[in-house]
């Protein structure tokens, strides 16, 4: 997509929700500190919900043909080839985590959004077709509760299929009511009434329902109230998500609309920080210094977000994102060279 066909809003939703994603992973490397979980429950109350939904918002044009498949095994497929193994090892040799074989089958940590966006992405053409499979992707995910197996993150694939749909078939035009009056200060409450659920998240819920990955057999929730308790976490996601974008603002913001283009950098590359900070002794330092831990460690998620999504360091790491993409456009940006410095022949007179 060219910069002027490029929606500003929309930049800003993803470099806002992937800040969020890295500030949510960094929360792992404070556990012990006070507060924490409340702010990763609410985070992830609603942030995955809204990642999930803009993706499929952008998915819409995605068919079955030779050069939009071409471009999912390019930004997809082979990036989770590559990342999937180099993360794993440096959790277990460098980090020296416990992680366990096998890869690719069993996504890793941050890897499951790949591989889970590269099967919604293959399905898109027939969900796309008809607005019921809307209602249908809500039975579907409350029935993936049922499932208990992290083989390519299936109950992940099936517990948040509904944001994805929505996505599909949300347009423009129901996109921007975001932008009323009404919308945006009904947000504020509903975002504080989240966070207050956040804060009692263990008696009304349970945080693994807030990952959807984690088997029904395995909550400690009563069978016959574990569907609408799945439900209700849906839904409060799904307010929370729409409430967060419509604060987002719609004109461009500079420098970090533009890093709205570099989500990808961010999501493959902040995961080897964060354990490198895990392998230094960070987590020791917030049990110590259990407030000021938990400030610097959001503060330094953002900073992390911002620099990685920064033009000299997207410079070098986009090519690793993209391999064979960006090996492509440097074959191509050389023939063209070529092309302009080949010689003009000279006029032959008749």
């Amino acid at each position: 997509m060219s910069p002027a066909s490029r929606d500003p809003w929309l930049d800003n939703v993803k470099m806002a929700l992937v800040t969020l994603v890295v500030i949510g992973h960094a929360i792992g490397l404070v556990e012990a500190t006070a507060g924490s979980h409340w702010v990763y429950d609410f985070i992830y109350l609603w942030h995955i919900p809204a990642f999930v939904f803009v993706s499929g918002y952008l998915s819409k044009s995605f068919e079955w043909d030779r050069r939009r498949l071409k471009s999912l095994v390019y930004t997809l497929a082979i990036p989770y080839l590559l990342f999937e193994p180099a993360l794993f090892y440096f959790r277990r040799d460098v980090v020296g985590e416990g992680v366990e074989y096998p890869l690719w089958i069993e996504p890793h940590w941050t890897m499951w959004y790949l591989i889970v966006l590269l099967m919604w992405r293959l399905i898109t053409p027939i969900l796309k077709r008809h607005w019921l499979f809307l209602p249908l992707s809500v039975v579907v995910s409350l029935a993936g509760g049922l499932w208990d197996t992290e083989a390519l993150m299936i109950p992940r694939f099936l517990g948040l299929l509904p944001f994805f749909v929505l996505g599909l078939h949300l347009k423009p035009r129901h996109l921007a009511h975001l932008d009323d009056v009404w919308v945006r200060v009904a947000a504020v409450p509903t975002l504080i009434g989240i966070g207050v659920m956040a804060a009692y998240t263990d008696t009304w819920a349970d945080a693994a329902l807030l990952w959807y990955d984690t088997g029904y057999n395995e909550i400690p929730i009563a069978d016959e109230i574990v569907f609408q308790t799945r439900l209700t976490v849906m839904m409060v996601g799904l307010l929370g998500a729409f409430a967060a974008m419509s604060l987002i603002p719609r004109r461009p913001l500079g420098w970090f609309t533009t890093m709205g283009t570099a989500t990808m950098v961010i999501y493959l590359f902040h995961g080897f920080v964060i354990k490198t900070f895990k392998a230094v002794g960070w987590p020791e330092f917030t049990t110590t210094y259990p407030v000021l831990g938990l400030v610097l460690t959001i503060l330094g998620a953002v900073a992390l977000a911002l620099l990685l999504a920064s033009p000299p360091v997207r410079r070098v790491l986009e090519p690793f994102t993209n391999p064979l993409g960006w090996l492509e456009e440097r074959r191509a940006r050389h023939a063209e060279t070529r092309e302009a410095e080949r010689p003009t022949p000279a006029p032959t007179s008749d």
